[in-house]
């Protein structure tokens, strides 16, 4: 894995913490932490984001995670979307169906709800984006406003950061089958 930005080597008390906290949360120090390593500002600001949005709970966790899983399979970020798979099986959260959401559209495990979801994460995702009122409408009525503001909002930060990973070539570390997770299933190609 070669990343097009060359990553940094963690320097000093603060890198210390950096690395000895990304072990113990994920069993290895992310290439993008690296990289982002050039900017401590930027990567401090992508720190606190991570933070703040998992102190959001007014939208359920699984949605949140489908959510995200879908943004990063259609991005192409394979780093998040195993990511997403570790953090959902770390939460707790319904890894039959995780592992299932890169092929969402043909798979038979997910509620109305959950498809509704993902749907609207890839349209969110679409540039431009494709959000329809009707879409839009099925999930306020689903969700309630407080969820749906902060899924829309998730949806946008996950955005973010898969996007960037992807423009810098951070690739999968393997941390799901660190777990050994059974792997993700893939989309057929239509």
């Amino acid at each position: 894995m070669t990343s097009r930005i060359p990553k940094a080597e963690l320097t000093g008390l603060y890198g210390a913490l950096v690395e000895r906290t990304a072990r113990k949360m994920l069993g290895d120090v992310p290439e993008g932490v690296g990289v982002m390593w050039h900017n401590r500002r930027v990567l401090n600001f992508g720190f606190a984001v991570a933070r703040r949005i998992r102190k959001w709970d007014r939208c359920d966790e699984n949605l949140k995670s489908f959510a995200h899983m879908t943004v990063a399979a259609l991005v192409g970020c394979s780093f998040c979307l195993d990511l997403g798979y570790f953090d959902a099986y770390n939460k707790g959260l319904d890894l039959r169906k995780a592992r299932e959401v890169p092929r969402w559209r043909e798979s038979d495990v997910f509620t109305p709800l959950e498809r509704d979801v993902m749907e609207y994460a890839e349209a969110m995702t679409q540039t431009p984006p494709t959000v329809t009122d009707e879409l839009s409408a099925r999930l306020l009525e689903a969700l309630g406003p407080a969820a749906m503001v902060e899924l829309t909002a998730y949806i946008a930060l996950v955005n973010f950061m898969t996007r960037s990973n992807t423009a810098f070539g951070i690739e999968s570390q393997g941390l799901s089958a660190a777990c050994n997770l059974e792997p993700l299933a893939v989309a057929s190609k239509s």
